[in-house]
């Protein structure tokens, strides 16, 4: 989708969350946010991308196109910031690969390392869900817990059933369009292939930074009167990221908001308040993204940093063929 059709996306369904939901019952559970619990959870967020700048490195190193702690920081800063520019959080992707390119003087393993890096969240959420479905299964009304928790083992039995049958599939036997992106996300799983110990500690980081992450969403929504157990948080929130990671929204705006408070709706939470604990989440990344501009800025004043504009540019163009 063009640009201009996810930020359409995104405002129609912003749109309709304002218009259908009581502004009253909105403009009440915004304000009963302690301002502190908003800043420690800001604090949070921020050391979960610190960890995540480690994770990050962990898998150049695995691609062969390793940088110091500093180059990887600055390289993975400028990503976050540019998540609020760009019009996808794939655009972030991009700029930090295009970074972490020239400082290492290995593109295609840069590109390499945020596909890795990509499909380990996604592969992490997988792994929180199906343990968050155990845990809650007691919880949930009926028998929608023990669907979903079979539901989510037998998916998980299911991926890795099928992995190996795509890997070994010869991209010949792919459809045209697929085959690139196909081809250096099995080539970025054979580097990760050779370096088994790379590849653990990039997942023991992933785990521990979105659990972490889900810990936080349940802080905010315990102080905004969201009282369900944890295994719950541990479905529907990385549920709800999974769908703003579909490319139709401006980084998942409005459709990881929507999708969250439908999730919670069941559970005799009322779509207001779901919604407004993950636009409370909205707001983090956005003051996230803004430090990490910061960061990105203060590490670029030294000799040799790149300009922030021509590495957006390049972002943008790299975005649509990378």
């Amino acid at each position: 989708m063009k640009p201009w059709a996810k930020a359409a996306v995104s405002a129609t369904l912003l749109a309709l969350l304002f218009v259908l939901l009581p502004w009253s019952d909105v403009r009440a559970v915004a304000s009963s946010l302690p301002p502190r619990t908003w800043l420690a959870v800001l604090l949070g967020f921020l050391l979960g991308h610190g960890l995540g700048v480690f994770k990050w490195r962990a898998l150049l190193g695995a691609c062969r196109a390793g940088l110091p702690v500093r180059q990887a920081a600055r390289c993975y800063s400028a990503g976050l910031f540019a998540n609020l520019c760009l019009p996808s959080i794939v655009g972030g992707d991009v700029l930090r690969a295009v970074m972490a390119g020239r400082a290492s003087g290995r593109v295609e393993g840069a590109f390499l390392a945020g596909i890795a890096d990509r499909a380990l969240d996604v592969a992490t959420m997988a792994i929180l869900i199906t343990a968050g479905a155990i845990a809650a299964r007691g919880a949930l009304p009926g028998w929608s817990g023990e669907v979903l928790t079979a539901a989510s083992v037998l998916g998980m039995l299911g991926m890795a059933g099928v992995a190996p049958f795509v890997v070994r599939r010869p991209l010949r036997r792919w459809p045209r369009r697929l085959r690139r992106p196909l081809g250096r996300a099995l080539v970025s799983l054979r580097h990760l292939g050779r370096r088994p110990g790379a590849a653990a500690f990039a997942l023991a980081l992933s785990l521990t930074m979105q659990g972490g992450f889900v810990l936080l969403n349940l802080a905010i929504g315990s102080a905004l009167g969201i009282h369900l157990p944890a295994g719950v948080w541990f479905v529907a929130w990385p549920l709800a990221k999974i769908a703003g990671l579909m490319p139709i929204s401006l980084g998942g705006l409005a459709v990881r908001d929507a999708t969250f408070g439908a999730l919670l709706l069941p559970l005799g939470v009322p779509m207001a308040t779901g919604v407004v604990a993950a636009l409370v989440w909205q707001t983090v990344m956005i003051a996230g993204g803004l430090a990490g501009g910061l960061v990105w800025w203060l590490l670029s004043r030294q000799p040799g940093g790149a300009g922030v504009r021509s590495l957006l540019a390049a972002a943008r163009g790299g975005g649509t063929g990378g």
